[in-house]
């Protein structure tokens, strides 16, 4: 498997986003809770103290924002396990022959079909 780690950093973004859940306390207090992260909570007297401390407590934490490739397996297709079994068999071309000949009779009748079609269009 390959994992590929890339910095946010390496793209230099301004300014992240995220979304935050204002609520109303039943003491008087507002908590804003960052929704991505739960346990990251700001108290305060108004929605503005409380973003301003939900802020200083995201950015004490230092966080590191990275992003994830990971290459799945690499994986056979399914049918590959069949493909040339019959190779070496002695009967194969002649099943390729009949393969051809049925072919070749199926587009027979299909050019039979549509014949009478494609005269009644040039009649119209």
């Amino acid at each position: 498997m390959i994992l590929a780690v890339k910095n946010a950093l390496s793209t230099i973004v301004p300014k992240l986003t995220y979304d935050v859940l204002i609520e109303n306390q039943e003491d008087g207090m507002v908590k804003a809770t960052l929704l991505s992260l739960p346990e990251c909570q700001g108290l305060g007297a108004t929605k503005e103290e409380a973003l301003n401390n939900l802020i200083q407590l995201f950015q004490a934490r230092k966080p590191e924002i990275v992003t994830l490739e990971i290459e799945p397996a690499k994986t056979e297709h399914s049918w590959m396990k069949f493909a040339g079994m019959f190779q070496d068999d002695p009967q194969f071309d002649e099943v390729l022959e009949y393969i051809e000949q049925y072919r070749r009779e199926l587009d027979a009748e299909m050019e039979e079909y549509n014949q009478p079609i494609e005269n009644q269009e040039n009649i119209k």
